[in-house]
């Protein structure tokens, strides 16, 4: 999916790597840094303030290497996801086809997701099934498969069991952490979401490219 996301572009079709970063913490250091002087390294004060956290969900567009569209709030429910897709889908009303990656959490596979998608390919309610008992939303396999159902608009894809990594937004979430939420200082939620949007702002201006796999597999 990955390799073939360029010549996808060239037909209108997007590929979009999506996860989700939880609890991020707004916390604020109780005294400033001690900056670093010949002979000592910077000091940090251990002892801090929480402000509360936000909840994240990410879009990683694999062939720029962008972020976009990110969403942020005080949770990660079945609504907040399918909020965020909506929202992501609706930022390009020109792409002819989404093709989007996400791991297998649950609310990745949820019920108000089919209903969204058969809405959108004019399948009829009642051709669903009832959820926990028949038809497409009996399980979270057959609600998954129906997800992957390469005939429509929104077509979602699972990494495997126990490989998330392999979603490469991941790899953009381990950039944030390290370069901006590991030694940030946030004196508000405000503040904790704005400095995360600015972030993303410089990112995509200044580092953004496509990610290219060194990992083949072999031992």
């Amino acid at each position: 999916m990955y390799a073939q996301a360029p010549q996808r572009a060239k037909q209108g079709e997007r590929t979009i790597s999506v996860d989700e970063l939880t609890g991020v913490q707004a916390i604020e250091r109780k005294h400033p840094d001690l900056p670093m002087q010949p002979g000592h390294v910077l000091r940090r004060e251990f002892k801090y303030i929480r402000h509360g956290t936000l909840s994240w969900f990410m879009n990683l567009d694999v062939v720029t290497g962008r972020v976009i569209e990110p969403s942020w709030g005080p949770t990660r429910t079945e609504e907040d996801a399918l909020a965020h897709l909506q929202r992501l889908i609706a930022s390009d009303p020109t792409a002819i086809k989404w093709h989007i990656m996400l791991d297998n959490l649950n609310i990745h596979q949820s019920e108000s997701l089919v209903r969204w998608i058969a809405q959108r390919e004019g399948i009829a309610p009642e051709a669903l099934g009832i959820k926990g008992k028949s038809g497409i939303l009996q399980s979270m396999e057959s609600r998954a498969a129906f997800l992957h159902d390469a005939r429509h608009q929104v077509v979602l894809y699972y990494t495997p069991k126990h490989a998330s990594w392999m979603n490469q937004v991941e790899i953009w979430l381990s950039i944030l952490v390290r370069k901006l939420l590991k030694r940030g200082n946030f004196p508000s939620l405000d503040d904790l979401r704005d400095q995360i949007l600015a972030f993303i702002a410089y990112y995509n201006r200044t580092m953004a490219k496509p990610i290219k796999w060194t990992y083949t597999g072999l031992a």
